[in-house]
C-alpha cells in the first residue's frame, strides 16, 4: 500500500529464502486451536529516494534478505541506500548469517543500520561489509 509517492508499506512479505522467515514465535489462535506463530504478518517499509531504496524494519521476522526483495520488486528499483531497522539475527544458524552477509554483499547496500534483534556476534560478522553504521538514540537520518 503506498502511503505517499515516496513511501510504501510492504504488505505480508513473501519467503523466498530458505535459511531465514522459518522460525515460529510463540503460538496464535486459529479457528479455536493454538497454532505455532511464524509471523506471516510481519512487514516492513520502503522509501523510494532518487539515489535508491531506504528499507526500514521492525523485528524482520520474515527475514532481511526477503524484504529487500519485496522492496525491490515493489519499487520496481534494484538500488538499496540504506536499510534501517532490526535484522532478526539473534543467535542466527550460522547458514543464516552467512547467506545474509553473503546477500547484503552481493545486493551492495550503501549503509546498513542493524538495530535491536541483532545480537552482537552478528553485528562484527556485518561490520566484514564495510557499511555497518551506529545506530544510536537521537540519530538523524535525511534522504532526497
Amino acid at each position: 500500500m503506498w502511503i505517499s509517492k515516496q513511501l510504501v508499506f510492504l504488505g505480508e512479505i513473501e519467503r523466498k529464502f530458505p535459511y531465514e522467515g522459518n522460525h515460529t514465535i510463540g503460538q496464535i489462535i486459529k479457528n479455536g486451536i493454538a497454532v505455532n506463530d511464524s509471523m506471516e504478518d510481519d512487514t516492513a517499509l520502503a522509501y523510494k529516494s532518487s539515489q535508491g531504496l531506504v528499507i526500514i524494519t521492525g523485528c524482520s521476522h520474515s527475514g532481511i534478505c526477503n524484504i529487500v526483495e519485496q522492496a525491490k520488486e515493489i519499487c520496481q528499483d534494484d538500488r538499496v541506500l540504506s536499510i534501517i531497522g532490526g535484522l532478526h539475527l539473534r543467535k542466527p544458524s550460522i547458514e543464516q548469517l552467512n547467506g545474509t552477509i553473503t546477500y547484503l554483499r552481493q545486493t551492495n547496500v550503501r549503509k546498513l543500520y542493524a538495530c535491536h534483534c541483532t545480537d552482537q556476534p552478528s553485528r562484527i560478522a556485518l561490520a566484514q561489509l564495510g557499511n555497518l553504521c551506529e545506530t544510536t538514540v537521537g540519530l538523524t537520518l535525511e534522504y532526497p
